[in-house]
């Protein structure tokens, strides 16, 4: 039987993870706002800002013992919406091909959609795959080299290969993701990674 203390945490929603997971949406317009009026730096360093709020907010939650079941549905709420709002910002900018921020935003959109099905269909709430955080490394690798404020470097060849190791794991994420939802479906065991 599960502990009131664990009960209580799981039930919380102001924590500083949480906090950290919403902070990560509420960048997107600033980060737009500074770059489109040509202030790469500020926008370079609020990407960052975000970028870290995704490294620290799963650890906060462990660390201060305030896992909850919000926090698991916000965190990769806060990821895929990020990531879509700026890759849609960059396709528009011509920065990145449109193709790949179809694929990232359908991608994203279906395996939150079936990790929200799971949860009330069987009560089970998905975590991560490892194919998946490395993705969205690549995604975020990628978003950083658009914004680097430095012109001096290019990019070019960089971007290019990111985007494509990206769609691989994208693409591979994707069929782990579908293949654990019908393994979920079919009442099968599954260990989160």
């Amino acid at each position: 039987m599960q502990s009131t203390s664990t009960h209580q945490a799981q039930e919380r929603i102001f924590t500083l993870s949480n906090f950290l997971s919403v902070l990560r949406i509420l960048l997107v317009p600033p980060f737009i706002y500074f770059f489109s009026n040509g202030d790469k730096l500020t926008a370079f360093v609020l990407m960052l800002v975000a970028i870290s709020t995704d490294w620290f907010d799963g650890r906060v939650a462990r660390w201060t013992n305030s896992v909850s079941e919000m926090g698991k549905i916000l965190d990769p709420l806060a990821d895929k919406l990020s990531a879509a709002l700026i890759g849609m910002y960059f396709a528009y900018l011509g920065e990145l091909p449109l193709w790949f921020v179809v694929f990232l935003f359908l991608r994203d959109a279906i395996i939150f959609g079936g990790g929200i099905y799971a949860k009330r269909r069987k009560h089970i709430l998905t975590t991560a795959l490892p194919a998946g955080k490395w993705a969205v490394g690549f995604v975020a690798l990628l978003y950083a080299m658009i914004v680097f404020p430095y012109p001096t470097i290019d990019f070019s060849l960089a971007k290019t290969v990111c985007i494509w190791i990206a769609t691989g794991l994208l693409f591979a994420s994707f069929v782990q993701y579908a293949i654990r939802f019908r393994d979920i479906l079919q009442g099968k065991e599954v260990i989160n990674l």
